[in-house]
């Protein structure tokens, strides 16, 4: 048994951990986090040639990832930088002709602007001088105009003026007055007062001119009419809009004049609007919103007026996460997730759909959670990043009726040389009710089936959200230090249907205690897990469900609780997501039902906990607040509970954001469970 507690500080000073990881020639450290990188937002140029993408690696000097921009020919040569160095580059958007490529950069620290890349010469143009950084970039037809969504500051008077100081004098720096629902977002910290609107600049450069406003947010992506005079955009311009966060309506701008149609009016969200190369049809996605935790966010087509709306594809029980044209007006490429698989498919107007590649993905670096994007060219060409168990995303390629070709390689010259972990999947009956529930193993490095072996739970945040069998530094890391990973989707999780989903249906934490309790149990009936040595860990949602797990039981020699929800109702009323929380995972409120808030609270069940517990919380996490965590550190500490609180400095709810706090947040975890871990032989 280990009894050295490693020192829980999180510096960019790393020694090795020694852990079962070093005792085994060419597996993955914690180091090597530093040197992974991944493809993301590949963009096919519009006539199938070239794929352009943002290139993300990491900087072990200034512990940040740096985005650069880089090309690959669609036959899989002519593979090099476009912008690469110290600078960060991203938002790669061809012009319609495929001549000129759009991208947003900072120049030495500046802020974000728009810039415009010549094919032919290589040239690059500063198109703008902005104050906040352009998002939503869309081409306009005849190349002519760049169409983006930008933060407009509102200014606002002071609740009362302050005195005048006298001259040199040093005063405490001025109140700030909040009159805003929402104040504060994590990862952003307290808001500034302001709305985002949409914006048009000429393509060779020039002053941008604003064509929405009011006091309403208006939101991309974006996309052009054919003829080039309105710009569609989605937006909730109704006078609560701020306690509906979900409602939203398609819009149309005319870019001469700004006059405003709405082309939308439902109860519930429709965004994404995409014309069809003819112009005569509008894609968007949306649903009807039942106040459910969740809903299937379906396709729809309409007429370029409004008119004529429908549902396509009704019968696919996922939710479609992005769309595009298939080379025409007749047929849609929509992409989605099933079974914790995100799949691209093709999907003719009457409804019927055709799955093309189930291997989308690869962008989630820390943990397997479902990932990945797409785009098409004109002749219905597409790439998209290219996912693997073993390797985090590439660039791959595909004609419209070809099979996909991987472009690139990015990790083989640091993963070809190592022994990750092989997963596989599991699959269980719940104890709770016979409910079918998927997971995955990770077995560690050389792994020996004769051997028994410490087993990690591990539990996906959300809850709304998936695993699936994803390559994952983190978990690799854990099997790397000779551990068994089971990570699973219990119910709650997407990707299996509406009604798996919604489950937890006001009843979260709940019967998914049971799901993740019977998959523990269905890998020790394998052979080879040592059950005196369980372990448990999870962020976010799942900080909320190992902390549940803690509280219902003691068969767990070790918890880490990361980043997790213990009281309800201070969740509720200071979380950056309080109206979504209020409306759509509870009935009422918490002054309206307190009993409730306190039933799905983990604090409820902290007098029946007796497995020593880390806390782990980012200092500025604004999602599931530091206070969270704190109340159950204390809570332990008063019934004299082993206990130990990590807080990460400068994080927010992502707390493995930046490369060393991925690997703080590993090495913390592994050393505490190494705390209490059993020699098996003894």
């Amino acid at each position: 048994m280990r009894v050295i507690l490693a020192a829980f500080a999180l510096t960019l000073t790393f020694v090795e951990t020694a852990l079962a990881a070093d005792k085994v020639p060419g597996t993955l450290k914690n180091t090597d986090v530093f040197e992974l990188e991944y493809a993301a937002d590949p963009q096919i140029s519009p006539d199938g040639k070239s794929i352009a993408y943002v290139r993300r690696s990491m900087d072990i000097m200034t512990d940040k990832m740096r985005s650069n921009l880089w090309v690959v020919s669609s036959n899989g040569g002519d593979h090099r930088p476009l912008l690469s160095g110290t600078e960060n580059y991203s938002n790669p958007r061809w012009s319609k002709t495929g001549d000129r490529l759009a991208y947003v950069s900072a120049v030495e620290g500046g802020k974000p602007q728009l810039f415009v890349r010549w094919k032919d010469t290589g040239q690059t143009a500063l198109l703008t001088n902005l104050q906040e950084a352009p998002q939503a970039i869309s081409w306009s037809p005849d190349g002519d105009q760049i169409a983006f969504s930008m933060f407009v500051a509102k200014s606002s008077d002071p609740l009362a003026k302050a005195p005048t100081k006298p001259e040199n004098a040093k005063w405490a720096p001025p109140v700030k007055v909040i009159d805003d629902l929402i104040y504060r977002a994590d990862g952003q910290g307290y808001l500034r007062s302001g709305r985002t609107h949409i914006f048009v600049v000429p393509a060779d450069g020039g002053t941008p001119r604003q064509l929405t406003d009011g006091d309403f947010n208006h939101n991309g992506p974006l996309s052009w009419t054919v003829d080039g005079k309105s710009v569609l955009f989605s937006a909730n311009r109704d006078q609560d809009w701020e306690y509906d966060p979900q409602e939203s309506d398609i819009w149309a701008v005319n870019v001469g004049d700004g006059a405003l149609k709405r082309l939308t009016n439902r109860k519930g969200p429709d965004q994404s609007p995409l014309v069809s190369p003819d112009g005569a049809k509008i894609a968007y996605l949306g649903y009807d919103d039942k106040k459910m935790g969740h809903h299937n966010t379906r396709l729809y087509v309409m007429n370029l007026d409004g008119s004529g709306k429908r549902s396509v594809a009704a019968k696919l029980d996922q939710s479609v996460n992005a769309i595009s044209w298939a080379g025409g007006s007749k047929a849609l490429y929509v992409q989605y997730n099933d079974h914790g698989v995100t799949i691209l498919g093709r999907v003719t107007l009457d409804g019927k759909l055709t799955p093309i590649v189930r291997d989308i993905g690869g962008t989630s670096l820390g943990r397997p959670y479902t990932s990945g994007s797409f785009s098409t060219a004109n002749n219905g060409a597409f790439a998209y990043t290219s996912d693997r168990r073993d390797r985090p995303a590439d660039i791959a390629f595909s004609t419209a009726s070809g099979r996909p070709v991987r472009l690139t390689q990015l990790n083989e010259d640091l993963l070809a040389h190592k022994t990750l972990g092989e997963i596989e999947g599991l699959t269980w009956k719940s104890s709770a009710d016979e409910q079918d529930i998927e997971g995955w193993v990770i077995k560690p490095p050389n792994f020996d089936p004769s051997k028994k072996y410490p087993l990690i739970l591990e539990i996906h945040g959300g809850p709304y959200a998936a695993y699936g069998p994803h390559f994952s530094a983190e978990l690799q890391l854990y099997a790397a230090a000779g551990y068994v990973v089971l990570y699973t989707n219990p119910r709650g999780s997407t990707s299996y249907g509406d009604d798996f989903a919604n489950l937890i249906q006001h009843n979260y934490p709940g019967e998914d205690y049971d799901d993740l309790m019977s998959g523990v149990d269905a890998l020790i009936a394998k052979g080879y897990i040592d059950s005196d040595n369980l372990f448990v860990t999870g962020g976010s949602g799942g900080g909320v469900l190992s902390a549940w797990i803690v509280g219902k039981t003691n068969r767990f020699r070790a918890a880490a609780v990361v980043k997790p929800v213990i009281n309800w109702a201070s969740f509720a009323l200071t979380a950056d997501i309080t109206p979504f929380v209020l409306r759509y995972w509870f009935k009422n409120a918490p002054w309206e039902d307190a009993d409730e808030y306190w039933r799905r609270s983990p604090l409820s069940l902290v007098g029946n906990v007796t497995t020593p517990t880390m806390l782990m919380t980012g200092e500025a996490d604004y999602r599931t607040p530091s206070w969270e965590a704190e109340q159950f550190y204390q809570a332990l500490k008063l019934r004299k509970i082993d206990t130990v609180m990590v807080r990460v400095p400068e994080a927010p709810h992502s707390i493995a954001r930046r490369p060393s706090n991925l690997i703080a947040k590993v090495d913390n975890i592994l050393e505490w469970f190494e705390r209490y871990r059993t020699d098996p032989e003894q």
